[in-house]
């Protein structure tokens, strides 16, 4: 486990700007005059990995594209509101076609996928404890990093950066 005070700490050492972490979760704010979203997370992950000692993935989201995210309306309300769950997967890019139909293999009574770019919103329909479903599964499956968050916090994320 790393603290955010120490994960502060090393996007500063790295040189970027007006860095703040948001939640106890991993998600890190901060300005970066680099234009490669790649690039950036390449360097990201080898400082944590060197500071940390194991590999960390990082996914860079835009302000613009927090915003999207938070605000993309994968299922409909009512659909939502009976839901136990509703969490946004990011990847480093966007799902082939082979990804996307491996994902709809992993749908089922309680989970329900649907892709927007780099991104998959999973509504979870029952209590997250009654799913099969984890992160874990989905690399697995797609062959790809990607890291979770409610969609809770990716919208408080974008309140924050508004």
């Amino acid at each position: 486990m790393v603290t955010m005070g120490a994960l502060k700490k090393e996007f500063e050492r790295l040189g970027f700007s007006d860095v703040e972490t948001f939640i106890a979760s991993g998600n890190v704010i901060f300005r970066s005059s680099s234009k490669s979203t790649p690039a950036l997370e390449r360097k990201i992950e080898a400082a944590l990995a060197k500071a940390l000692g194991y590999d960390v993935s990082t996914f860079i989201r835009t302000d613009a594209e927090v915003l999207a995210i938070a605000k993309h309306s994968a299922f409909p309300a009512a659909r939502v509101a009976r839901a136990a769950a509703l969490n946004v997967g990011m990847t480093a890019a966007a799902l082939s076609p082979a990804a996307r139909k491996a994902l709809d293999g992993l749908s089922s009574e309680i989970d329900v996928f649907h892709v927007n770019g780099r991104e998959v919103y999973w509504l979870c329909q029952k209590k997250q404890s009654d799913s099969k479903f984890s992160n874990a599964l989905l690399e697995k499956t797609l062959k790809t990093r990607s890291t979770f968050r409610g969609i809770n916090t990716m919208v408080r994320l974008a309140a924050r950066l508004t």
